[in-house]
């Protein structure tokens, strides 16, 4: 439970820190996604409830459908302006 907490703390900190990288902060939120399932699955275990595992996976899926839509995204943006920065 420790271990998904400092994941998702390090998650909310890239994701502050990084803003202008747009790259870093998608894997930021891939982070933060990936410490609440390690959370669910954690939970799961300790109350032998198989539900939890069937929602990680449904959380991993959602997460995966999140970055192919963000670099697809980034991909899109690029093509269009030459450069992905933020900054204005």
């Amino acid at each position: 439970m420790n271990l998904s907490l400092l994941l998702f703390l390090v998650g909310i900190l890239g994701f502050i820190l990084n803003r202008k990288n747009i790259i870093l902060m998608i894997i930021a939120i891939e982070l933060m996604l990936l410490s609440v399932t390690l959370l669910i699955l954690i939970s799961s275990y300790s109350f032998d409830d198989g539900i939890g595992q069937t929602f990680s996976i449904f959380i991993i899926s959602i997460a995966g459908a999140e970055s192919v839509v963000g670099l697809s995204i980034l991909v899109a943006y690029y093509r269009l302006r030459g450069n992905i920065s933020l900054r204005t």
